[in-house]
């Protein structure tokens, strides 16, 4: 289940707001006709890709992110993104959609509350290359709820992509700000903006929906092996150094004992998912240049930039240099 994309019935009701047909979205993307007629259906992530080009190119819209954002309403949305217009502020809202995101797909926030400024930065699967629409769309999505939320036009600080718009001045509009090119996929707000008091908070109504979001994340997490359970969690702790199986298994609320009994029912091991899901983030890591080899040693929890080079010659045969020399020079 960790791989896959949920897509609510309500999208029908997004598209044809957006003037399109349904059945042509869903006929070009290679779905089935009925798709949408029942409840909530889970899409693998190529099944979900080819549904945002199919919208692309049905639309014909250059500014599809602009014009999506131009139908956006909380309760047309996954039930965890109407949940949170009921937040008090952005950043309650943005850490609770952060919490509940596996609903909605396996992307990760990470949202940063500073003194000066809230950053909120999606994080795809390492395999995944979402479409450079997509990607906008989301960003987008985050400014349109703080103008929604606080009846107030928020401006964003700064929004970076990999793929900038083509049509900057038609974002540049609508943002206040150019979309700049980054490896980095990120909004940033001010302290005030993010904090700013939504007219749409609802105490009452988010302590009503909030027990059905933990139920059903309870649910997925049961759905899913203990390996991809444990991949999830490397994700969230390698980066702060606690790689060991006692921790793996506090954050699963398991016995270590009971891990290595799981683990093995699935042909698996914990030192396994440790050096797999380590190889396939150096990877990624080294596909960007600007972040080093003590960094990525660091993000991926080892205490000496030595360790990760011999880890990473046992993995590969290669040295990170030569894998990430290799990339530059196809």
């Amino acid at each position: 289940m960790s791989s896959k994309y949920a897509l609510e019935p309500s999208v029908r009701a997004v598209l044809i707001d957006m003037g399109l047909r349904p059945a042509n979205v869903l006929r070009r993307a290679g779905l089935r006709a009925d798709l949408l007629a029942g409840g909530p259906v889970w899409l693998q992530q190529d099944e979900f890709f080819s549904l945002w080009e199919a919208i692309e190119v049905e639309s014909a819209d250059p500014n599809l992110p602009l014009l999506i954002e131009q139908a956006f309403t909380p309760e047309a949305f996954a039930p965890t993104i109407f949940a949170a217009m009921m937040s008090p502020d952005l950043n309650t809202a943005a850490r609770r959609i952060a919490t509940y995101k596996k609903l909605i797909g396996p992307l990760r926030l990470a949202v940063d509350v500073a003194e000066a400024h809230t950053t909120i930065r999606y994080e795809w699967p390492t395999d995944a290359t979402p479409p450079a629409s997509l990607i906008l769309a989301e960003l987008l999505f985050w400014v349109e709820m703080a103008r929604t939320g606080t009846r107030h036009r928020v401006q964003p600080v700064e929004v970076t992509a990999p793929t900038p718009p083509v049509d900057a001045a038609a974002y540049r509009a609508y943002l206040g700000v150019d979309v700049t090119a980054s490896t980095t996929q990120s909004v940033r707000f001010t302290a005030d903006d993010a904090a700013r008091p939504f007219v749409t908070a609802n105490t009452a109504m988010w302590e009503t929906f909030e027990p059905a979001l933990r139920r059903r994340l309870a649910d997925l997490d049961a759905n899913a092996s203990t390996t991809e359970r444990v991949e999830a969690v490397l994700l969230e702790l390698l980066p702060v150094g606690r790689t060991t199986v006692a921790d793996i298994a506090t954050e699963l609320a398991m016995s270590p004992r009971t891990l290595h009994r799981r683990l093995q029912s699935e042909a698996s091991s914990y030192q396994q998912i440790l050096d797999s899901t380590r190889e396939r983030l150096a990877r990624h890591y080294l596909s960007d240049p600007s972040i080093s080899a003590a960094e990525i040693s660091f993000l991926l929890g080892y205490e000496e930039t030595s360790s990760f080079y011999r880890a990473f010659h046992n993995w590969t045969g290669e040295t990170p240099e030569g894998v990430r020399s290799s990339r530059v020079t196809r």
